[in-house]
């Protein structure tokens, strides 16, 4: 195996390690999130404005931080295999210009 190879497999693996963390963060993240939203709610003892507030702030945030983990893993994919020349062009095949309208037509 050459050392671009091993290079290869080294930051793939450091990829799929990147990604498996991240992706364990936000899950530990929205646990602890909806862990705190539940003791809230159940040490209000029945205040449904103030409780409603508890679970909307808590869906905020995990929503919040889901997606902000999603939306900057794509671009870090997007980025990665640009980069890399893997993406598909960009570039839109030359189109012809349409041709010019028949003048003898009736």
């Amino acid at each position: 195996m050459s050392r671009d190879d091993a290079r290869a497999i080294r930051d793939t693996e450091l990829e799929k390690d990147r990604a498996r963390y991240g992706l364990l963060a936000v899950v530990i993240s929205n646990l602890a999130i909806a862990g705190a939203a539940v003791f809230g709610v159940w040490q209000l003892d029945g205040d449904k404005a103030v409780i409603v507030g508890v679970l909307t702030a808590a869906f905020t945030a995990v929503s919040s931080m889901t997606t902000a983990y999603l939306g900057i893993k794509a671009v870090s994919n997007t980025a990665k295999s640009i980069a890399l020349g893997d993406g598909p062009a960009r570039r839109h095949p030359e189109t012809a210009p349409p041709p010019p309208p028949d003048r003898h037509a009736p």
